[in-house]
């Protein structure tokens, strides 16, 4: 019996050391990934502090460099970096507005249908969304022209809307239907209608799926360049734009573009530190089903 007990202790010993073990292996990857993902971010931390002569020096200067403010003055002074971020913000928050008001309802109505036609139609928005952007460019522009909307806010809103609305549309479908039904049908039970059970208890039990969908919009529509090159004026430039400004024909100024992105990247990172919860939910909930 002695003789048994401390066998089985000696296998709960080994079984703890094990997962200790295990514990700090996972821990030190996950470190290891962590940092190699945050490299580029540190590379341009410290880039936009440099000379430009120190950018690619060899060995490089990862720490102990020269350090100098001249990068955010001439950004400050001779781009028009806050244009360009408003130009940004107003852009995201259009197609995303616009992306979730249709996109949202849509993704109900397919998950709730019972018609087969309109469920398999929940494939042609995946469809949609595989179609390479630059095969659209060029219709959409001649549109846009003929409309007499090239250079508008409004013509880069709707263009990104038809792609971000497709998304919207798949994921909350995914979303929509692992909501319980019958919380629905008690409301419809009580009086309410189709609509008012959508928006009081469907939607409000979504929430995370529907900011982790805007989310995606935000950072879509943040992140376009190829459509806001094509449709945008000098007035209505985006930040991606405004990088490309770094590039010249007698040269790349680094620690400038370094700066730029910097700007482009702290409104993503806010983001993502305030809604990293409904963020993780919703697409963990809703992007992997259907």
């Amino acid at each position: 019996m002695i003789f048994r007990r401390s066998r089985h202790s000696d296998e709960i010993s080994v079984m703890n050391r094990r997962s200790a073990l295990e514990r700090v292996v996972l821990t030190i990857v996950t470190i290891l990934v962590v940092l190699f993902f945050m490299l580029p971010i540190f590379w341009l931390v410290t880039t936009s502090f440099k000379f430009g002569r120190e950018a690619f020096a060899i060995p490089p200067r990862w720490l102990f460099f020269e350090f100098t403010l001249r990068n955010f003055q001439e950004v400050l002074a001779t781009t028009k970096i806050s244009q360009y971020l408003l130009n940004s913000i107003i852009v995201s928050t259009g197609a995303t507005i616009l992306s979730l008001a249709l996109g949202v309802p849509a993704g109900y109505a397919i998950a709730r249908s019972q018609s087969r036609i309109l469920n398999s139609s929940a494939y042609f928005f995946l469809i949609l969304l595989m179609v390479p952007p630059i095969a659209m460019l060029i219709p959409f522009y001649l549109i846009m022209r003929d409309l007499r909307l090239l250079g508008t806010y409004a013509s880069l809103i709707i263009l990104d809307t038809v792609f971000d609305a497709a998304f919207v549309v798949w994921m909350m479908r995914s979303y929509f239907a692992d909501v319980p039904k019958e919380m629905e049908e008690a409301a419809l039970v009580d009086g309410a209608s189709r609509f008012a059970a959508f928006w009081r208890v469907a939607l409000p039990l979504s929430i995370p799926g529907v900011v982790a969908a805007a989310i995606y919009v935000i950072i879509f529509s943040w992140n376009d360049f190829l459509f806001a090159l094509m449709l945008t004026s000098p007035e209505t430039k985006t930040i991606p734009l405004g990088i490309l400004a770094s590039f010249s024909a007698v040269e790349i100024n680094w620690g400038k573009m370094a700066v730029m992105c910097l700007f482009a990247i702290i409104p993503a990172l806010v983001i993502a530190l305030f809604l990293n919860r409904y963020f993780v939910q919703g697409a963990t909930m809703g992007a992997t089903k259907g």
